[in-house]
């Protein structure tokens, strides 16, 4: 298979990861006879460094011409120090997800079995998690009408969906579940929120669709709780934008690190890969940065393919990889650290 795929590095860490996870794809598509081609982008706040845009039109073009874009990180603290930015590299990743149509991100929570000690939750409790977020991105309060009054004293932001944003979100959230275990999850507050309640009752409506999968309500507080008791009760879960990037982030640290977990954005017709860990720059350079969750995203990326023989090789090394201890330093816990790049070369060379 052909494939182009647009390289956007991003901001602090993301080239470095970046940079193992193409190594990884390399070695699988001479592994599998595939044939890659890479097309680099700028994004994020380096995008606004060298052309003052986060989110150029070069790089929306590349993107789209592409059958895939490996994402790395945005992000640079001298934006977030300083309020009166009129442009922010998390800008750019708000207007790629719009302009690609990037609706449902998709976020996995598994564990590993050489790390589950490693997880700040019980073994008992975390045993068997095998969970998935689809979260909708380009709806909600972070798209809504914002804006200041009374001089600046008063402050507003407004969640806002549409039914047809909710359907087609929740329409790939019943089929993911008719794939897995037949089980759904819908995550709202309807006990106080229009827009809630808006998507209970479209959920609701699609139920006699989809007859083989179960269907179960339950509002983000009780969610955000059961998560830390019993996360291996959720098989996939699906909800608006603002809930699911808190969720998310929080399931994450179940398998015992941020730098694990990948995740994909998908819509219609392209998908975005990217490790759900920011652009932590203060590792930027060092070659000591986490970049299995990078690499374990180009694995979602072949399976999005149908290249699943490819997606599993990928997962069976980085497992392979965590038992025998090849690992960066924010899982050495005393032992032998390996370089971002050592690991990346392990890998690369293991497959």
């Amino acid at each position: 298979m052909k494939l182009n795929i647009a390289l956007l590095a991003g901001d602090g860490i993301g080239p470095e990861v970046i940079d193992q996870a193409v190594k990884v794809c390399n070695a699988v598509a001479e592994k599998y006879q595939h044939e890659l081609h890479w097309k680099p982008a700028l994004t994020g706040a380096a995008a606004i460094d060298a052309v003052g845009d986060p989110y150029p039109e070069e790089t929306h073009e590349i993107c789209a011409g592409s059958d895939a874009v490996l994402f790395g990180a945005i992000g640079h603290p001298r934006f977030d120090n300083d309020p009166s930015a009129k442009v922010r590299p998390e800008q750019g990743l708000l207007r790629m997800r719009q302009k690609l149509g990037l609706f449902a991100n998709v976020r996995p929570t598994f564990t590993f079995p050489s790390l589950i000690d490693k997880s700040p939750l019980k073994r008992e409790r975390i045993e068997g998690t095998d969970l998935v977020f689809l979260r909708e991105l380009t709806g909600g309060i972070y798209f809504g009408k914002r804006g200041r009054e009374d001089n600046g004293d008063t402050a507003f932001d407004t969640c806002t969906y549409t039914r047809k944003e909710v359907q087609r979100l929740a329409k790939k959230g019943f089929e993911m579940a008719m794939k897995r275990s037949g089980k759904l999850c819908c995550v709202d507050k309807a006990n106080v929120l229009e827009s809630s309640r808006l998507w209970r009752e479209t959920v609701q409506a699609m139920e006699k669709d989809y007859p083989e999968v179960t269907v179960s309500y339950e509002f983000v507080d009780a969610v955000a709780m059961r998560l830390v008791q019993w996360p291996n009760a959720y098989d996939v879960l699906i909800t608006e934008n603002l809930f699911g990037d808190i969720l998310t982030d929080e399931a994450s640290v179940i398998s015992g690190s941020m730098g694990l977990m990948p995740s994909a954005s998908i819509g219609d017709s392209i998908g975005l890969y990217e490790p759900i860990h920011g652009s932590y720059p203060q590792a930027a350079g060092k070659d000591v940065a986490n970049p299995l969750a990078t690499v374990l995203s180009a694995a979602m990326m072949f399976e999005d393919f149908d290249l699943m023989d490819e997606a599993s090789a990928i997962r069976n090394v980085v497992n392979r990889s965590l038992s025998e201890g090849i690992v960066t330093e924010d899982l050495a816990e005393g032992g032998k650290a390996f370089k971002t790049s050592e690991v990346g070369d392990w890998l690369a060379e293991h497959l």
